[in-house]
């Protein structure tokens, strides 16, 4: 007995350890963008649906030998790429690396059980989250490497995207009460989600273009359960979506009820992303700035799109407004979303070199 006994220690010490190094690399990597973040604007990637458009891929591309035989179509399942087409979502990742970006965003958008279901792919969610985060960590090692770079300056974001259905909106018009799914199946769903970014070993974990709050509620739910069953603690970023002009969200919130419903999460940023241009975000960005206790992100759209659903915002518009923010000291972090290439963010990241980030607010460093 006395043998198991020691036994039974050591792997209770080596798990301690373990759970240890686990929540010192979180708390490391939080310390580490918090120290960049206060010497500069860092720069967030483009977007990758656009990029993946350049490619012309076909239904046999997105289906590669694995699925050939797949039952349902998958055309359009962005995130499969990262099992079929692996080198094409890292040439991506490398392209917006050389554009000048220091955090890459994994290509996880939807990569969760209940919108994978449109595919019928749902056990796949948990691999394809593992695939996303070691593209994009390969694609950094290799590029840090390449450029005798030491990477303290190149972090991975786990994306975690709204989802394609929502908790506080009926999809039936004659049943206002009617949901499509629960708060538990959703948070079920992200949890399995950030448990495969994490373990593909992402640097931060960042809940995106929001447009419904308690779909982010269950999000930062399952990310605090995650960390409280596993010891780990990685950086979270979040990012809302205002719709339209109104300065709402699609769910009825105004920006300021947003910030204030997900504050809890205690975010490194908070920001906005996709739905306008930078010129229609403007105003938003600037309110934010003013209310944010934390950092504040911004990746707007290269402009509203035109009659066939393109962008035709040129990287050089798209500089000069996000200039203007940075000119005014609104914004701590920068990229692109919809319609962005790595032209835009190469002049995104040449235009906020001229620019200090925005300073926290006093009370925040009491």
């Amino acid at each position: 007995m006395q043998g198991f006994l020691v036994i039974d220690v050591d792997y209770l010490r080596i798990g301690g350890c373990i759970l240890l190094i686990a929540y010192l690399y979180g708390m490391n990597k939080e310390a580490q963008i918090k120290a960049l973040l206060e010497k500069k604007i860092l720069i967030i990637d483009g977007a990758m649906g656009t990029m993946i458009q350049r490619y012309k891929l076909e239904e046999a591309d997105y289906r590669g030998e694995r699925f050939k035989d797949w039952h349902t179509d998958v055309k359009g399942n962005n995130d499969l790429l990262c099992l079929t087409q692996p080198h094409i979502i890292k040439e991506i990742h490398k392209q917006y690396l050389a554009a000048g970006a220091n955090i890459l965003e994994t290509n996880t958008f939807n990569s969760q059980v209940i919108s994978m279901a449109d595919y019928d792919m749902q056990p796949l969610s948990y691999e394809i989250n593992v695939a996303a985060a070691r593209i994009a960590k390969e694609a950094v090692a290799e590029f840090v490497a390449d450029n005798n770079l030491d990477g303290a300056e190149h972090f991975v974001a786990g994306a975690i995207g709204p989802m394609n259905k929502t908790l506080s909106l009926s999809p039936d018009v004659n049943n206002p009460g009617y949901r499509a799914v629960t708060f538990d199946e959703v948070a079920d769903a992200y949890y399995e989600q950030i448990k495969g970014l994490a373990d593909g070993g992402v640097d931060i974990l960042l809940v995106e273009t929001i447009f419904d709050t308690l779909n982010a509620k269950a999000a930062i739910y399952a990310i605090n359960k995650y960390f409280r069953d596993t010891k780990l603690k990685l950086p979270v970023m979040i990012s809302g979506t205002i719709t339209d002009a109104s300065g709402r969200t699609l769910s009825g919130q105004t920006l300021e009820a947003f910030y204030i419903s997900v504050m809890h999460a205690n975010p490194v940023s908070i920001g906005l992303n996709c739905a306008l241009g930078a010129e229609q975000m403007r105003p938003h960005i600037e309110e934010l700035a003013q209310i944010s206790a934390c950092y504040v992100s911004a990746y707007p759209n290269a402009g509203l799109p035109n009659a066939m659903g393109e962008y035709d915002e040129s990287p050089e518009h798209t500089a000069h407004v996000i200039s203007e923010w940075a000119k005014e000291g609104w914004v701590n972090m920068v990229g692109g979303c919809c319609g962005t290439t790595p032209e835009h963010i190469a002049a995104i990241a040449k235009a906020m070199k001229k620019f200090e980030a925005r300073k926290l607010p006093e009370m925040v460093n009491a």
